[in-house]
């Protein structure tokens, strides 16, 4: 059940990503800083998708942690972003709440993963 919540949140999740990506290129004029974290936000749920094709219980669990050092890092690159001023206090915000809740799931789908049988 997870999976499918990570899947469907990560998804919107890169979408709202390349949407400001398109915003701080268009409108900002910015083009390193979006790169990084239009790389890093959308591998997130690529990450997921692959992990839901995961050949064993450990493949799963490796794709499942490449996609949280994305949200890291993700987190970092919006923070910078905001503190820049590339971005609102809003308009980083509400993404970096949503980058948390993911980084929260991964967690703990990585948790229940490692302490499972089977």
């Amino acid at each position: 059940m997870k999976e499918n919540i990570l899947k469907e949140k990560s998804y919107s999740f890169a979408l709202r990503i390349v949407k400001m990506g398109r915003f701080l290129n268009e409108e900002k004029k910015e083009f390193v800083l979006s790169k990084q974290v239009l790389r890093s936000g959308t591998s997130i749920g690529a990450n997921i998708e692959e992990a839901n094709q995961g050949q064993s219980k450990s493949d799963f669990i490796h794709k499942l942690s490449i996609s949280l050092k994305e949200a890291v890092e993700t987190n970092y690159w919006l923070r910078l972003l905001r503190d820049s001023e590339y971005l609102s206090e809003n308009q980083a915000e509400s993404l970096l709440s949503d980058c948390r809740e993911l980084e929260k799931l991964l967690t703990s789908s990585i948790k229940t993963a490692k302490t499972t049988n089977s």
